[in-house]
């Protein structure tokens, strides 16, 4: 079976899907591995140590596609990719299924595709998770952002001039981005208050060191998939405001909260922003998807009403070296069981939950029709 991996820096993606300890796994299961030169660059990985795992380079993302039976992507294919793509081939990367206008177009060229947004979240696929371990990343670094933007310490620092406060950071979402910016922002010596709509993330957050708030008389807040659910006008309210106090109060504010297939919940208001202190820092990680300020400006750093507020839209390819081997063992695990041990083809077992919920196309049909028509708009 032939892997092809393109470069996908040109489109400003800095990671690449696969890293030289998974090409050695791949060639281990009996496949050829081909990847695009200069792949790996923006992750530190040069195209030589690919070669030394077993790959071959390849110049031009054209000829990778000619004889590819698997391709492995971090971001969606683009409409000029799929005519470079035999009938058949199976395609795994993120696929953004509540915003890409392409999934049809997909499933008429005869893509088998699978989109790891859609892992369900069960033991047995934890460590498939792209989301997980590419949230980890983006919640470390926006703490660092934050800090970077702020004009004062982080900890408590006292000195013979006199002590310096610590940094008082208010964290919105307490899901795997929002505890691990807990975590290093408390390890950065700031006092960290944490919102979240769940109750049941209390314990996580206090165990971390910081001050869980949330609005009383809450109401239930996850779907059956443990993802945020959309809450009540009623929440909504009592919601708002109690966000305004605590950010009115905070040096830096973090958000993290995301509902899927749905804009990002707007949390802070142009009115929160304006009473919160000049000088503070808002990193909004939710920004692709409309962000969670009502000032967010998407892949900008802006100031509003003295307020530095952050937008970047892919904070995990900041970090790409970290980034891409994370991902890489991702889409190796995910792959793994598909492999029949002699290379020679995969075993699409449509009874297994995890392949039955990522499939999006196979054989010119596309099976996750309720995907197809958002037109970019993720309602």
């Amino acid at each position: 079976m032939f892997i092809a991996v393109p470069a996908e820096i040109k489109n400003g993606e800095t990671r690449v899907a696969v890293t030289s300890e998974t090409v050695k796994k791949y060639i281990a299961a009996g496949c050829d591995v081909s990847v695009q030169a200069g792949a790996g660059l923006a992750s530190d990985i040069a195209d030589g140590a690919f070669e030394a795992a077993g790959a071959k380079i390849v110049a031009k993302a054209a000829d990778l596609y000619k004889k590819a039976d698997v391709v492995l992507k971090v971001s969606a294919l683009e409409a000029g990719e799929l005519k470079a793509l035999r009938k058949g081939t199976a395609v795994i990367s993120l696929f953004s299924p509540f915003t890409n206008p392409l999934l049809q177009d997909y499933a008429s060229a005869g893509l088998t595709c699978f989109s790891l947004e859609l892992v369900p979240r069960i033991s047995r696929a934890q460590n498939m998770d792209v989301l997980s371990s590419q949230a980890n990343i983006a919640g470390y670094k926006a703490v660092l952002m934050a800090c970077e933007h702020y004009k004062r310490f982080m900890p408590m620092m006292m000195t013979a001039a006199g002590t310096v406060t610590p940094a008082r950071v208010l964290i919105m979402g307490a899901g795997v981005a929002g505890l691990q910016a807990v975590a290093t922002a408390r390890r950065l010596g700031a006092v960290v208050e944490v919102f979240d709509v769940r109750p049941a993330v209390k314990e996580q957050v206090e165990s971390l060191g910081a001050k869980f708030v949330e609005v009383e008389g809450g109401e239930e807040a996850e779907d059956a998939g443990g993802y945020a659910r959309e809450m009540s006008e009623e929440y909504k309210q009592r919601q708002a405001e109690l966000i305004d106090k605590r950010a009115a109060n905070a040096d830096i504010v973090i958000t993290t909260a995301l509902i899927p297939g749905k804009p990002a919940p707007l949390l802070i208001s142009e009115k929160v922003v304006k009473n919160m202190k000049p000088g503070s820092v808002i990193v909004d990680l939710a920004a692709e998807m409309g962000g969670n300020c009502e000032l967010t400006e998407p892949n900008a750093v802006v100031t509003k009403h003295d307020v530095i507020i952050v937008g970047e839209t892919n904070i995990p390819a900041l970090m790409a070296a970290d980034a891409s081997q994370l991902f890489a063992r991702n889409v190796h695990n995910f792959l793994k069981p598909m492999l029949d041990g002699e290379g020679e083809g995969l075993n699409i077992d449509l009874e297994d939950e995890v392949i039955e919920a990522s499939l999006l196309s196979r054989n010119g049909k596309m099976l996750k029709p309720q995907f197809v028509g958002n037109g970019g708009t993720g309602k």
